[in-house]
């Protein structure tokens, strides 16, 4: 990597995959970093936080446009909307916001990355083509991001600054109330499941306990987006980002289970939204009891994402062999990630 001084902006910054990302920059002493995110945050080190909403453009063009120092944009931002359809109008907004107030005015701008997903192969239509790669087509609308990504190719026509899109799969790391977190989901669901003495079922389909899937973990996907916003041979390039294993769930959940001391009995499929939506009281109680920190039930609840990933009865992986021939070669094995991701969890008295 240069040593020539880079200045990143990390929109989103707050979000689990922005966090790891701002955590990884931190590491080199040739960036500094500038953090976007709706919610405000004290500055530290080589971090300057700004909180803007991104959904508005005066907003945007007021906090933003002064930042001619940036380098690369890093764009992790994503808003939750009831249908795919709706999720379109504010995706695109946000990074068109973004780079509407930044880009005109940083005369050293030298790439933006675009955080997508497997959405982009319509992973969470139904059953795909797997492996998934990046030269395959794309699927009928609504998707965003597709547009989001059409969008930097327009821009980028004639500029002398590159893009890239990142691809990871599910992306686990540690966030508070970050509404796709199955790290979260777990550790939540597997304390309760402790605390009320039953034991650890698959709440999913019954197909979905056997499927092949995969995960990203939150440090390897920030290490491959710096990657590939810094090495030339990236310019204009989307990558699958994932672990580099394969996992079942009928394999993977009894060995979470043990980090919860509990049994595995036979897979139950129940909603998570439903079955959970009482349990607040309960974790108050336990946050008392165990001295956790006092972090709200909604701020640790993502039962709808949990819903969402245990419902996938298919096949769910990406080839990522085009981010090892461009030179990207690290690699997290998956069981580690979890147990790794839990022990920090009860480390810092998130969960018991």
């Amino acid at each position: 990597m240069s040593t020539q001084r880079k200045v990143a902006l990390v929109v989103g910054a707050q979000g689990v995959i922005g966090r790891n990302l701002v955590d990884h920059l931190a590491t080199f002493d040739d960036w500094e970093v500038i953090g976007l995110s709706r919610r405000s945050a004290p500055d530290s080190g080589r971090l300057r936080n700004i909180s803007v909403d991104l959904l508005d453009p005066e907003d945007c063009t007021k906090k933003l446009s002064g930042l001619n120092e940036v380098t690369h944009i890093f764009y992790t931002a994503y808003q939750e909307r009831p249908t795919w359809a709706e999720l379109v109008p504010p995706n695109l907004a946000m990074l068109v916001n973004v780079v509407d107030a930044v880009e005109p005015f940083a005369q050293d701008l030298a790439h933006i990355s675009l955080m997508q997903g497997y959405k982009v192969y319509g992973a969470h239509l139904g059953p795909f083509k797997t492996p998934a790669r990046e030269s395959d087509p794309h699927h009928m609308p609504p998707e965003f991001n597709v547009d989001q990504q059409e969008f930097l190719e327009r821009r980028q026509r004639g500029k002398s600054w590159t893009w890239s899109a990142i691809r990871p799969s599910v992306v686990c790391g540690f966030a508070l109330g970050n509404p796709m977190n199955l790290a979260m989901v777990i550790a939540v669901y597997g304390s309760i499941a402790k605390e009320l003495g039953v034991p650890m079922r698959f709440p999913g389909k019954p197909g979905a306990y056997h499927s092949l899937l995969e995960m990203t973990d939150a440090g390897l996907l920030a290490k491959a987006t710096v990657w590939a916003a810094t090495d030339p041979r990236c310019a204009n390039q989307a990558f699958n980002i994932n672990n580099g294993d394969l996992f079942r769930w009928d394999d993977m959940w009894p060995k979470i289970a043990q980090f919860f001391d509990l049994e595995v009995a036979s897979p139950l499929p129940m909603s998570l939204a439903t079955v959970m939506a009482d349990k607040a009281p309960l974790w108050e109680e336990m946050t008392r009891k165990y001295g956790l920190e006092p972090h709200t039930y909604e701020e640790l609840s993502s039962w709808g994402f949990g819903d969402f990933v245990f419902s996938w009865d298919y096949d769910m992986f990406a080839d990522g062999t085009k981010a090892r021939r461009f030179g990207f070669h690290d690699f997290v094995d998956t069981e580690e990630m979890f147990l790794n991701i839990l022990s920090g969890m009860r480390e810092r008295r998130i969960i018991p």
